[in-house]
């Protein structure tokens, strides 16, 4: 099998490949119920030493940097509650925390939740959070610009590996709400 983008050597449908998945994400990918057939959703191996953005697509292919997108976990306050949700958005834009993300939230303050409660939360890995997967009563802002994509390539739930998944499917995940000009 070849992946639709980038250029890796070890490339498998995601349902053949749950053990490398973390549990959640595992789970989720077991029990997929969105739009798009689960065999669409493809796993790929990758050095987790290179995970990051730019060393990622400096060896694993350029093109990847237009179709890559970070999962990023944040904390939207107001009072003393404080509520988690993740954000979808392309790696090469910035999300807009304290604009679209704390308005669609309702929140008084929103910012990146700490590595241990977007880690402990999550059961995924610093570097690897991915939207699949998710506790399901998250809220999940997705980007509209990742949606247009025809595939995107985001974490696995771990450092190591990758998932690619056509970018229509985002719209379809549990608590998801696409917006546009979540990412600038």
């Amino acid at each position: 099998m070849r992946a639709p983008i980038g250029t890796f050597d070890v490339v498998h449908p995601a349902p053949d490949c749950l053990d490398l998945l973390t549990a959640p994400v595992a789970d989720a990918v077991r029990n997929w119920q969105g739009d798009v057939p689960a065999q669409d959703l493809i796993y790929v191996d990758s050095d987790p030493e290179i995970a990051d953005t730019d060393a990622f697509v400096a060896h694993y292919g350029r093109e990847l940097l237009d179709v890559s997108a970070n999962c990023v976990v944040v904390a939207g306050k107001r009072g003393g509650e404080v509520s988690l949700a993740a954000c979808l958005v392309l790696s090469h834009t910035r999300l807009d925390v304290n604009g679209a993300v704390r308005k669609q939230l309702g929140a008084r303050k929103a910012s990146f939740a700490p590595v241990e409660t977007a880690t402990g939360e999550t059961g995924m890995e610093y570097g690897g959070i991915t939207p699949i997967g998710l506790p399901g009563a998250w809220p999940l802002l997705v980007d509209s610009a990742v949606v247009d994509r025809e595939w995107v390539l985001i974490g696995s739930g771990r450092r190591r590996g990758k998932l690619i998944v056509p970018g229509k499917a985002f719209a379809g995940l549990p608590g998801a709400v696409v917006l546009d000009g979540l990412g600038g």
